[in-house]
C-alpha cells in the first residue's frame, strides 16, 4: 500500500466560517469541515484530503462535553478523516446513522 497523506488545519471561527460559505455554501462556522481531494500524487502518496479544525469550536464543546480541548480537537480530526474515508452523517434515505454501523463509500 503506498503512503496516505492527510491534511490537518487548526484555525479559529473567521477562517473556519469563510472556508464554510465559500465551498459549502453556509455561512456559518462549525466545529470541523472536510474536503475530499482523493489524489494519487506525482511521489505516489494517496492524497485523501483536508480536515480543517475549528480550535474556537472545539474549546465551547470542550467544555459543553466536560472534555479537555486536546480530547476535543483529537475527536474532531478523527470525525473529519471519517468524512474522508467516506462515512457521513446520514444514509441515502437521509437518516441519522450516528450510533449504527455504517458503509463507507470510499475505496483506498
Amino acid at each position: 500500500m503506498d503512503d496516505i497523506v492527510i491534511s490537518v488545519t487548526i484555525t479559529g471561527d473567521k477562517a473556519v466560517q469563510e472556508l464554510n460559505k465559500e465551498y459549502l455554501d453556509r455561512d456559518t462556522t462549525t466545529d470541523v469541515l472536510s474536503f475530499s481531494i482523493n489524489e494519487k500524487q506525482e511521489d505516489g502518496a494517496y492524497y485523501l484530503g483536508d480536515v480543517v479544525v475549528n480550535k474556537e469550536q472545539a474549546l465551547r464543546q470542550a467544555a459543553n462535553y466536560g472534555n479537555d480541548v486536546e480530547t476535543e480537537i483529537a475527536e474532531l480530526v478523527a470525525h473529519g478523516v471519517l468524512h474522508l474515508l467516506g462515512v457521513h452523517h446520514h444514509d441515502d434515505d437521509g437518516h441519522s446513522v450516528h450510533g449504527k454501523p455504517v458503509k463507507k463509500d470510499t475505496e483506498l
